[in-house]
């Protein structure tokens, strides 16, 4: 389980965070990736990007560890967050919106 010593009631919470979080090395390779400009970190794709790791580790997560029902509540909220910014993505700009499906491999 976790390496660090800790009470337990923050030990779930901690390994929690330890293993279904983005490093910030991970953020920083996805947001050069999907950026616009340097420095961009608020735009749709970069944001649909980092959504998509997050929910890819967290089903990871789910299928170990099926009972966790306040993950899978996370991870449906940020499926529709993702979707949510998908749809402005694809109303606003639909060449952008294509070819990030395409870049993430999204079933779209």
């Amino acid at each position: 389980m976790c390496d660090v010593i800790v009470p337990f009631a923050n030990r779930l919470k901690l390994c929690y965070h330890v293993f279904n979080m983005l490093t910030t090395k991970e953020k920083d390779k996805i947001i050069s990736k999907h950026a616009n400009i340097k420095g961009d970190t608020g735009s749709p794709e970069v944001q649909v990007a980092l959504f998509s790791e997050e929910i890819e580790q967290l089903a990871k997560h789910l299928k170990k560890h099926a009972k966790d029902n306040s993950s899978r509540t996370g991870l449906l909220k940020m499926v529709s967050k993702r979707k949510r910014l998908l749809d402005y993505l694809q109303r606003e700009s639909p060449t952008r919106y294509a070819k990030l499906i395409k870049e993430l491999g999204l079933k779209k």
